[in-house]
């Protein structure tokens, strides 16, 4: 039996804010950004890596200066990817020892 590769909806990893967290927190201070574009017919797809890396700050979303609506989007779901990360990382340490896997 072939092991078929599981792939998530773009639009599921946008909305859930996974595209948001790993902008934010790792993406953004290096200079990149991963792009998802919404065609006419609402269909989304991966659309590339901005890249600003001679930008010595780096991108930002600015949410400080953000409208209460955008903040509480970010909020929720930065939240929720706070807890995906939780949980995961509670079970592979309890199955493989460790929550991120080390590089030696």
């Amino acid at each position: 039996m072939e092991n078929k590769i599981k792939r998530i909806d773009i639009k599921e990893f946008r909305e859930k804010g996974y595209l948001q967290e790993l902008n934010r927190r790792f993406l953004h201070p290096l200079g990149l950004a991963l792009e998802i574009v919404v065609n006419d017919d609402g269909t989304e797809i991966l659309g590339g890596i901005w890249d600003y890396r001679e930008e010595k700050e780096g991108i930002y979303y600015d949410i400080s200066n953000s409208d209460s609506e955008r903040k509480i989007k970010f909020n929720k779901n930065k939240s929720f990817i706070d807890n995906e990360l939780e949980t995961r990382c509670q079970y592979r340490k309890e199955i493989l020892g460790f929550g991120i896997e080390l590089i030696d």
